[in-house]
């Protein structure tokens, strides 16, 4: 991950304009949002896996930060569509109290909805609220201790499965909630905050193991995967991202970084769980890690049931530009010689998207540039060398769609030229940050962002969107061919999946910077997306979770 560090003044959230349909080229006026939907949910909270599976052919619910194993963010569900978007307006505005940077992916199952906030004053939360009203039912709070944070005091959501809801704290605690009631069962420690280790991504839930990855690597850690038992929260295994022997120098390995900042698919067939892996440590300075820095930078698939390898592919090699691969790794069918073959894509730094058989690793292909790319591997100096993508990337965490209608990722992207210099500031001393050297925007440079569709089946770009501030939050695609994502500067945008032509957009007053969800409530669809701004990118700040739907 990259660390650039900044704060911008906090916005309420609240709305700020109604709703704009591109193509009807007016204003649609938002209603009030109370007695709008049902008042009241009775759910059944209660999943498994066969639930995260069967939720990719109903679109009914959100389970799982990446709908279903395969992170495609697909939603089968279609009454909002291109047609009739410019009719789609808030029905709640859900505030949370926690003004900072909000990533969270909101999960929600038979009305209602779970989602995680920042850390704010030291607290974080978990809220259950009603998934048609934004209504809270019941909030859970946690305390954090010590905490190291290099890129705001986010978190990426929470998971659900057998009527337990599993969170990780910025702190590194492994918590299980009770769905209905919001109270703790079992919180386990996973990683130790003095050394630099933090915990931001949403865990993944199959076969009763709650699986996990480590943040933290602008420290001199060693990022893991690791799985823990789903109902007693003891761990089963833990595999570690810097291989000992083949390509790191001396003992480099010890403190080599490759955390792993986004949530693993899982391909339930093979018995795959697949991922990418982040920068080695130091960041900039490869001086004392000579050899090829394995398994940083890479997409890596271990055995499920045991955590052992089963293949990696490594898209930077020896990597001195901040070049990880941080964007969730996403599962779907691509074609090779002529026919479809189990495929792996991921988002890289590098804005090229790669494409992996998923049986064994190998490249099939790598995507045309979706995003500028200047100087891209030329080494730092200590005058300084201006390069694209900036260290943020092209890509950055936020996780791209998939439609298998398209065959299109959908990959949210930025442009930074930046300047990487070779000034020293790496220390060596256990728990302090070591990044080796510097990279800075460039006084004037390029700043904007982009989302592009890219076909898996050939690698070409499809068609390229851009908007003004580098984007940062994640893609939802639809079965209504409607492609979200949103802005920093406060829009949610919706674009013809097919075309690229905006067809919406909404704006709430603090930045855009989570990924949308689709889901049912007694047979009415809902987008819903939380607006709370962005720290490393300093994009105004919010509390908000919006949620939208057409009129009844």
């Amino acid at each position: 991950m990259a660390l650039l560090l900044g704060s911008a003044p906090p916005l309420s959230g609240r709305l700020a304009r109604a709703a704009e349909p591109i193509e009807n080229g007016g204003a649609v006026k938002s209603r009030k949002v109370a007695g709008d939907v049902a008042p009241g949910v009775a759910a059944n909270v209660s999943t498994n896996d066969a639930s995260v599976e069967a939720v990719t052919k109903t679109g009914a619910n959100w389970i799982a930060t990446g709908q279903g194993y395969a992170n495609q963010r697909y939603s089968p569900l279609k009454a909002i569509n291109a047609v009739n978007i410019g009719k789609l307006a808030p029905v709640a505005i859900a505030q949370t109290g926690y003004t900072a940077s909000f990533e969270t992916t909101p999960i929600v199952v038979n009305g209602v909805m779970y989602v995680t906030t920042p850390m704010v004053n030291s607290k974080q939360a978990l809220i259950a609220m009603n998934a048609a009203t934004g209504e809270t039912l019941w909030t859970y709070t946690y305390t954090d201790g010590l905490t190291q944070i290099c890129c705001g005091p986010v978190k990426r959501g929470a998971t659900i499965s057998g009527g337990q809801v599993y969170l990780l704290t910025i702190d590194n605690s492994l918590v299980d909630v009770d769905a209905v009631t919001g109270k703790e069962v079992w919180k386990t420690k996973v990683a130790d905050a003095q050394a630099g280790y933090s915990e931001t991504m949403t865990p993944q839930v199959y076969k009763n193991q709650v699986i996990i990855g480590s943040a933290g690597g602008e420290w001199p850690i060693r990022g893991f995967v690791a799985s823990y038992d789903a109902a007693k929260g003891t761990q089963t295994w833990r595999w570690n991202t810097t291989d000992s022997q083949k390509s790191w120098a001396g003992e480099s390995w010890k403190t080599g970084g490759g955390t792993v900042w986004t949530t693993p698919a899982i391909d339930t067939r093979l018995g795959l769980l697949i991922f990418s892996t982040g920068n080695p440590n130091p960041d900039l300075d490869g001086s004392k890690r000579a050899g090829d820095n394995l398994y940083t930078d890479s997409i890596v698939a271990l055995h499920i049931n045991d955590g052992t390898l089963a293949w990696y592919y490594q898209e930077v090699k020896h990597d001195v530009w901040d070049y990880d691969a941080v964007s969730n790794v996403v599962l779907f069918d691509a074609m090779q010689d002529g026919k479809p073959v189990p495929a792996a894509g991921e988002a890289g730094k590098t804005a090229f998207f790669y494409i992996v058989d998923r049986r064994t690793g190998k490249l099939i292909r790598r995507s045309q540039p979706y995003d500028m790319q200047k100087n891209m591997f030329a080494l730092p100096t200590k005058p300084g060398v201006q390069s694209l993508p900036g260290a943020n990337g092209g890509a950055e965490w936020s996780p791209p769609a998939f439609s298998p209608l398209t065959h299109d990722v959908y990959v949210m992207g930025m442009n930074q030229l930046m300047t990487f210099t070779t000034e020293s500031n790496a220390g060596d001393l256990p728990g302090m940050i070591r990044l080796g050297s510097t990279f800075k925007n460039v006084a004037g440079g390029i700043q904007n962002g982009t989302l592009t569709a890219i076909n898996v089946d050939t690698g070409k770009i499809d068609w390229n969107a851009t908007v003004p501030q580098p984007t940062m939050g994640g893609a939802l695609v639809t079965a209504g061919n409607v492609a979200f994502m949103g802005e920093g500067n406060g829009w949610c945008d919706a674009f013809n999946a097919k075309t690229g032509r905006k067809l919406w957009h909404f704006f709430l007053g603090a930045g855009v910077n989570a990924p949308p969800v689709a889901y049912e409530v007694q047979g009415r669809e809902y987008i819903a997306v939380a607006a709370g701004g962005n720290f490393q990118m300093t994009y105004p700040l919010g509390d908000a979770i919006a949620v939208f739907a057409l009129p009844k």
